[in-house]
C-alpha cells in the first residue's frame, strides 16, 4: 500500500515526528537546543509559521502555516532531521524513524483540537501535572488568552480521534 500525502499550498498541517526506537533524544536541555537550532536554521532558508508546538523526550508534535503558493512541508521535515542527525547522530546511532505523520488541518474545529492534544501532550504521559509547567511547549496561548489559567490540569480535554500515538 503506498501512502498518500495532502500537499495544499499555504495550508496548516499536524506532525508527529517520532525518534528511532522511541528513545529518549530530547531528554536533555542541550539535545532540544539542537532541535531548535534545526529550525531555525531551516526557516531562514524556507519559512513556516509555527502555530504550536511540543518536545517530548522521544517525539514531538507541531503544527505548521506554509506560506502561500508552498506546499513544501518534506523538503522542510527532511533537512531538520538531517540538521539533527548530524549533531546528535554520534551519540544516538538511529536518530529517527523513518516516516512521520502529518494530518492537513480542515477547519477552526480541527485546529484547536489538535492545539489541545500538543499542549495536554506532557500530562498525558505523566511527565508534569499541568500544561503549563513542561519547559518544551509552545503553551503561551495562555498568556494570550487561549486558554483559561487552570486549563491542563486533571482528566483534561476530550482528545479522542486526535494525534497519532
Amino acid at each position: 500500500m503506498r501512502y498518500r500525502r495532502a500537499f495544499v499550498p499555504g495550508a496548516s498541517y499536524f506532525f508527529t515526528v517520532v525518534t528511532a526506537n522511541r528513545r529518549p533524544l530530547f531528554a536533555e536541555a542541550r539535545d532540544v537546543d539542537v532541535l531548535r537550532e534545526a529550525f531555525r536554521s531551516v526557516r531562514a532558508k524556507r519559512p513556516f509559521a509555527i502555530e504550536a508546538m511540543v518536545v517530548m523526550p522521544d517525539h514531538l508534535h507541531c503544527i505548521w502555516r506554509l506560506p502561500p503558493g508552498d506546499a513544501d512541508f518534506a523538503t522542510r521535515w527532511r533537512l531538520i532531521k538531517s540538521h539533527v542527525t548530524r549533531h546528535l547522530g554520534s551519540t544516538f546511532q538511529n536518530v529517527w524513524q523513518n516516516r512521520y505523520w502529518e494530518h492537513l488541518l480542515r477547519d477552526e474545529e480541527n485546529l484547536n483540537r489538535h492545539l489541545d492534544y500538543i499542549h495536554y501532550n506532557p500530562v498525558k504521559h505523566g511527565l508534569v501535572g499541568r500544561a503549563g509547567d513542561w519547559p518544551y511547549s509552545s503553551y503561551r496561548y495562555v498568556v494570550a488568552g487561549f486558554y483559561p489559567n487552570d486549563w491542563g490540569q486533571g482528566d483534561g480535554p476530550d482528545l479522542a480521534g486526535v494525534g497519532s500515538e
